[in-house]
Parts: C-alpha cells; structure tokens; sequence
C-alpha cells in the first residue's frame, strides 16, 4: 500500500455500471448535500451525467461535483468512476477546478495512467473494519487513504434516517492535520461527511433527485 502500490487494470473487467450498494452512481441521479464550515454555510451538488471518459482503456462515468460556500461557486469537479466485475468501484482521477479570490486552481487534478497517477478504489464491495485502501494515487498531489470504522453505523440527516451505514474515516498524508468521517448508507451513498481534524465541517445529504 506504499509507493509501490501499482493495480493491475484489464479494461474488459470494468464496467460503467456502477450499482455498489455503498456507492451506486446512476446517470441522472442528482445528490444534494447541505451543511457548515466554520465560516460559511456550504453546498454541494454532485450530478451523475450519461458522458463517459475513456481512461486506461477503461470507459468511466463522469461525474459532475460542484461546491459553494454562501451560494457561491468554490470547487467544479468531474470525477471519473468505473466498477469491476467482483462490485469494487474505482476511482481513475479528476478534473478539478478551485476558485479563490479571484484566482482559479487545478492543483487537485490527476488522470490515472499520466505522470505516474494511478487509479484507486474508493469503495470496495465488500468492505472490511480497519482494512485501509488506497482511493487515489499521484505522488504528492493525490493520496486520499480510507479505512471502514463500522459496518452498522446509524445516522439521521434532512433526507431521512439510515441504518447498517458503513462508517469510514478518511484522510491523506499530504494533510496529516486533516481528517473527516463518512457515513455509506446501503442503496443511498454518501449521507454524511464530517470533519474530525482540522477545521470545522460537516455536510448532509437532504435530498436526491433522479433524472
């Protein structure tokens, strides 16, 4: 799980099917997640589109991520998903986009199979407590690393109350004075996020829209 860390991808092993229970991704579907930072109230929108991105020779759903702090545009992201055959979902890179006085950054952007960039799984079918992997790997730009905590965590948020939710904590050694906790509900993903080092955040699922 170091810098050695090197998958083997076959692209007729993925498909652009994701239907994990922790991470389903239906084009169409709209997430919409609510909460605070410890300065301004936060949105985020993630959008799962019909397009595609052909990455490794893997055809990838791309998903459209976008983040504002009191109505305004802070983060655009198109992430890019594939799941393989065993259910894994994997994660190929992203297109990332950063606005902040003025100024846009793409500091957070990586394609797997590009200057060294590796894909990762961001949600394994069959996750393990203290089982840690790898979501994303580009040497000193991406290293996101997770690790389940629970497999029946319950929590409540505006979009309604969830049970046997995977609990995960989350972090990457590039911010080693980060960290937040992540609540997967089975058939509905993501629901909650919340920071647990570092500053203030927490972000809610409150509702969910299907094309």
């Amino acid at each position: 799980m170091q810098a050695s860390y090197s998958p083997s991808i076959k692209p007729s092993d993925f498909t652009t099917k994701i239907d994990n229970k922790y991470f389903p991704l239906k084009p169409g579907t709209t997430f919409v997640y609510r909460g605070k930072t410890a300065s301004a109230t936060e949105g985020d929108i993630v959008a799962v589109t019909s397009d595609t991105k052909n990455i490794m020779g893997v055809e990838c759903v791309v998903v459209n991520d976008k983040v504002t702090e009191d109505g305004k545009l802070t983060e655009q992201t198109y992430d890019w998903y594939a799941q393989d055959k065993k259910g894994n979902v994997w994660y190929f890179g992203e297109d990332s986009k950063e606005y902040k006085n003025g100024k846009v950054s793409t500091e957070g952007s990586w394609e797997a199979g590009k200057h060294g960039a590796k894909p990762g799984i961001i949600m394994p079918v069959s996750p393990k407590v203290d089982q840690t992997y790898r979501q994303e790997y580009l040497k000193g730009v991406a290293e996101d690393m997770a690790r389940p905590v629970k497999l029946d965590g319950s929590i409540t948020v505006p979009y309604g109350t969830f049970h046997h939710a995977l609990v995960t904590d989350e972090w990457s050694p590039l911010e080693p004075n980060v960290a937040e906790q992540k609540y997967y509900a089975p058939g509905a993903g993501n629901v909650l996020e919340r920071a647990t080092k570092g500053p203030k955040e927490r972000l809610e699922l409150i509702d969910v829209k299907h094309g």
